[in-house]
């Protein structure tokens, strides 16, 4: 520990990797949490961003590569503060490890299937905690968002109410931007938009923090005797019903799966079949 090498990359190739993906974490914390001190990382957005990169059924070696590379940042983080301010700032990022074991175990990686769909999420929803975690999980359940799309909105996003063209019915929209930047709308039900819009007179934006909504939503599937699947199960289910809500309104398989993936911000209709799990 005493050695001046001590912890740090001796690899160029390796160092060379691990700045991409640091680069590549910079701009997911400023496009979707809007920081730009990167001092200022905690533990929830490294959460965020495992969860991110898992929705996506990266290989296991790139998962390890991910959490090897954000391990390293923390050690970079508790140098260049030492540095600057004479004492290192305190950094744990440890639950890297965590996410990554736990998608290992879970085979949600690429060389296995996990299916993450809820049976009864609405028994879940009702059952957490925190008022603003129901509400969170509401809107990814009816929107599909993802998890980072639902933590922070601000008044800005709302874009009032509109008819659903696939359904006919009338839908408040949310404006998200999520993963890659990519921009687009969350439809909700009427009743959850309102419910958002009077979060927002209050506040101004509605703020949540991730690991104790993710924590919340654990702690309440245990207690149900439910396998908890994260938030992200909450997204799984709104794919699965949202492909049948157009089937049932005369689109055919094809399209209710490409427009789902349109949806849920991607582009390729065989996407959205990773989230079907019948």
């Amino acid at each position: 520990p005493n050695h001046e090498h001590y912890q740090k990359v001796a690899s160029y190739k390796t160092m060379e990797s691990y700045r991409s993906i640091w680069n590549n974490f910079f701009n997911y914390l400023l496009e979707h949490w809007n920081i730009k001190d990167f001092e200022k990382i905690e533990s929830e957005h490294i959460i965020a961003y495992m969860d991110y990169k898992i929705e996506y059924y990266p290989s296991k070696q790139y998962l390890e590569k991910l959490s090897s590379a954000l391990g390293k940042l923390e050690l970079a983080l508790k140098r260049y503060t030492a540095a600057k301010y004479g004492a290192p700032k305190e950094y744990n990022f440890n639950t890297r490890q965590l996410h990554l074991d736990n998608a290992r175990k879970l085979k949600i990686v690429a060389d296995g299937y996990h299916n993450r769909v809820y049976d009864n999420p609405t028994i879940i929803i009702q059952n957490l905690s925190k008022y603003e975690h129901r509400l969170a999980a509401t809107i990814q359940l009816e929107g599909g968002a993802r998890s980072e799309a639902v933590t922070l909105i601000k008044v800005c996003q709302l874009k009032g109410q509109r008819t659903d063209k696939i359904t006919d019915k009338e839908v408040g929209v949310i404006e998200t931007k999520e993963k890659g930047g990519k921009v687009g709308d969350v439809l909700v039900s009427l009743k959850t938009y309102h419910e958002l819009e009077n979060c927002l007179k209050t506040n101004k934006q509605f703020k949540i923090n991730y690991s104790a909504y993710s924590a919340d939503i654990r702690e309440t599937c245990l207690s149900l005797n439910v396998k908890p699947q994260g938030s992200h199960g909450f997204r799984w289910t709104f794919a699965e019903s949202r492909v049948r809500e157009y089937q049932r309104c005369g689109y055919s398989y094809e399209e209710a799966l490409q427009g789902v993936s349109l949806e849920m911000k991607h582009f390729r209709a065989s996407i959205t079949e990773h989230y079907l799990s019948r």
